[in-house]
């Protein structure tokens, strides 16, 4: 694949999540507490070479298009900029020495195990960055808590599942 479509390729794929993201997935909300926030796919699933500036521009763009269209006060751009300078540290946390110089994570590269968990630390540290945001209060700690296990639990059901049909 030249480079030219891989670029475009993934143009079209950041707009389709974004578009995805604001118009139907931030309206669901299963069981009235969690959310499926998938696109922050397109932060962990990154080229690993990319590097951090870059990455955190299009995370900022990405989480100030998810913003704009849910007219939320710039929270989606706060907490996945924040992932993307962590992604760094999570994927040599979970790969270990062995991480090989540019990969795009995923199961098929990583391995199930190594990427569950990637996986899981990040989609944890976004959406606890991003409900703090939102709750800007610990009044009520155990929905804010609740909240996020369960937007953290949707969120990797959902990554999990595109990962299963595109691991073949």
């Amino acid at each position: 694949m030249s480079i030219v479509n891989y670029k475009l390729t993934r143009l079209a794929c950041f707009a389709g999540i974004v578009l995805l993201q604001a118009l139907i997935l931030n309206q669901l909300h299963i069981g009235g507490i969690a959310t499926p926030f998938v696109y922050i796919v397109l932060t962990l699933k990154a080229p690993s070479d990319r590097g951090t500036a870059p990455l955190m521009l299009e995370a900022f763009i990405a989480g100030l298009a998810i913003d704009i269209l849910s007219n939320s006060p710039g929270m989606n751009a706060a907490a996945t900029v924040a992932l993307a300078f962590a992604r760094g540290t999570l994927l040599k946390l979970f790969m270990g020495r062995d991480m090989q110089e540019a990969f795009i994570p995923g199961a098929k590269t990583m391995g199930w195990q190594a990427f569950l968990k990637y996986a899981t630390g990040s989609i944890l540290l976004h959406h606890a960055l991003l409900l703090s945001l939102e709750y800007a209060s610990l009044a009520h700690p155990i929905t804010w808590l609740g909240r996020i296990l369960a937007c953290t639990a949707c969120t990797l059901l959902c990554l999990t599942a595109v990962e299963k049909m595109t691991y073949r």
